[in-house]
C-alpha cells in the first residue's frame, strides 16, 4: 500500500515557492504526503493571502496563524483580533507559529515574551492548540505556558533542544516535532531525545524551505514537503519501527492534535 505521511510544518507561503508552489504540492502528494500544515505569518499580507488560498484549493492543507517571535516587535493586540477572525475559517487549526527565539533575537526579549503570552491566551480562549518556535529559550517557553495556565496543548515544532525541555512540555500535553536536523551527522544528542519521546506524541516536519535533510543537505537544495520522508526514515530506525508504522503513528498524531481528518489516508 502507498506510504502515508504528513508534514506538520511547511512555509509554503514563502517566496522560495512562488514559481512552482502547485508543483511542489503535487510532488508531495505523489510521494505519499497526505496532509501539510502551513503557518500564516500575520504581519505579512502576502503570507495570509497565499495561505488562505492554499487551504481553499487543497483539502489536504490546513493552516495556523500567528506572529512569529522574529516579528514580535511589530505585535499589538489587534493581531489577536486577526487570529480570532481567521480562526472562524474551517481549516485554521492552530495559533502559530509563535514562541521565543533568543538565538537570533530579531525582536527584543520583552516584546517576544509579551507577544507569545498574548497569543497563548488567544489560543486558550479559542480552544486551539499552538505551534511553538523555541530556540535557546526553552525555560522561558515552558514558564510562559505554565504561568499563563495554557491547557490546550500544541507542538514544539522543529525541536532542537534537550530532553529536560521535551519532558516538561510533554507534561503540558505538547507534541514534539522533528525536522531534517534529525538527519544531520552532528545531531546525535537530538537523536537521543527522539528515542525517548512517547510514540503518541511524535510528529515529523520539513520546516520548508529551510533545513533540507540528508541526503539533500549541502547541495543548496530548497527543502520541500516531499523530503519529510528522509526525516521519517531516520526516526523510524531510531524507534525500531518500519517506515509505514512510523508514518501511520505520526499521521494519527497529526489528526489528534489538529482535529483534522486526513482524507483518503490509505489511497
Amino acid at each position: 500500500m502507498p506510504l502515508t505521511l504528513v508534514d506538520s510544518h511547511a512555509h509554503l507561503d514563502m517566496e522560495e515557492f512562488d514559481k512552482d508552489r502547485d508543483e511542489v504540492i503535487k510532488r508531495a502528494l505523489k510521494e505519499g504526503i497526505r496532509a501539510i500544515l502551513c503557518p500564516a505569518e500575520l504581519t505579512s499580507a502576502k503570507s495570509i493571502k497565499i495561505t488562505l488560498d492554499l487551504i481553499k484549493k487543497y483539502e489536504n492543507i490546513i493552516a495556523a496563524a500567528g506572529v512569529h517571535p522574529h516579528q514580535a516587535k511589530h505585535f499589538n493586540q489587534n493581531f489577536t483580533k486577526k487570529i480570532e477572525e481567521l480562526a472562524k475559517a474551517e481549516k485554521i487549526k492552530a495559533v502559530g507559529e509563535i514562541g521565543l527565539d533568543f538565538f537570533y533575537s530579531f525582536s527584543p526579549t520583552r516584546e517576544q515574551e509579551e507577544a507569545f503570552r498574548f497569543q497563548l491566551n488567544t489560543a486558550q480562549n479559542l480552544g486551539l492548540p499552538v505551534v511553538v518556535h523555541s530556540r535557546n529559550s526553552g525555560k522561558n517557553v515552558a514558564r510562559a505556558v505554565e504561568e499563563e495556565h495554557f491547557t490546550k496543548g500544541g507542538v514544539l515544532h522543529c525541536f532542537s533542544e534537550d530532553w529536560k525541555l521535551a519532558k516538561r512540555m510533554l507534561d503540558y500535553n505538547f507534541f514534539i516535532s522533528f525536522s531534517g536536523i534529525l538527519t544531520f551527522p552532528k545531531a546525535q544528542l537530538l537523536r537521543d531525545v527522539a528515542q525517548k519521546i512517547p510514540l503518541e506524541k511524535l510528529l515529523v516536519e520539513t520546516d520548508s524551505p529551510y533545513l533540507a535533510p540528508v541526503p539533500f543537505r549541502g547541495k543548496k537544495k530548497r527543502n520541500e514537503p516531499a523530503f519529510v520522508i528522509e526525516t521519517a526514515k531516520v526516526l523510524a530506525e531510531l524507534r525500531k519501527l518500519s517506515l509505514d508504522e512510523l508514518a501511520e503513528i505520526t499521521s494519527r498524531n497529526f489528526e489528534s492534535l489538529f482535529m483534522f481528518e486526513i482524507k483518503n489516508l490509505r489511497c
